[in-house]
């Protein structure tokens, strides 16, 4: 483990928008199609966040890496309301990303789960470890609150993420195909990988 980056549970509200920009970097492809802009996504992650479901990894207290799940019932971006959506797109185009958002990506774990909702790490840290440090400290946060695995969601143009996936024990359980969503979104499938613990 890198010694000079320290990894904690929930994210420092003054890395807020640090975890905001990171996170939109990393699912623009997922977002970008529904929300148009960048700087409109990130106020809206901003806003979405919330930081006790999320682990950070932070280098000399800057957020370097971040990893969303679901627990307790909340989700790391659960404050993605309609009413903050509608805040930053307006009426009618709030109201059309909210049901897409809604259609492509509304999940909700089954007893004994946790959802993992996105990892990112910052472009200079990757290959040092960091996101291979964070799934360990998620994994740690499940077997202490006696989850029986850790499941996820990983997009087929991402294979980097899902080598890192199964160098951690996850294992792909079932794959999705939605092959309309290519033209937009620039994949066409995702698969749901599963850790047990």
């Amino acid at each position: 483990m890198n010694r000079s980056i320290r990894y904690q549970l929930g994210i420092p509200e003054d890395c807020r928008q640090k975890a905001a920009q990171l996170y939109a970097e990393a699912f623009s492809q997922k977002f970008m199609p529904i929300i148009g802009s960048k700087e409109k996504l990130i106020g809206i992650l901003y806003d979405a966040i919330k930081p006790e479901c999320g682990i950070a990894a932070l280098k000399d207290e800057q957020l370097v890496g971040l990893c969303g799940f679901y627990h307790n019932g909340i989700s790391f971006t659960a404050g993605m309301s309609s009413s903050v959506i509608i805040k930053h797109l307006g009426y009618i185009k709030g109201t059309w990303a909210i049901l897409l958002l809604w259609i492509l990506y509304e999940r909700k774990p089954a007893a004994g789960e946790l959802w993992m909702d996105g990892i990112v790490v910052d472009t200079d840290m990757r290959g040092k470890g960091v996101g291979r440090n964070i799934l360990e400290q998620l994994n740690s946060f499940a077997k202490e609150k006696r989850y029986k695995c850790i499941k996820l969601d990983v997009i087929d143009t991402n294979n980097r993420a899902k080598k890192l996936y199964e160098s951690q024990g996850f294992v792909e359980t079932k794959t999705s195909y939605h092959p309309y969503l290519k033209p937009f979104f620039g994949f066409s499938a995702s698969a749901t990988m599963i850790k047990s613990l």
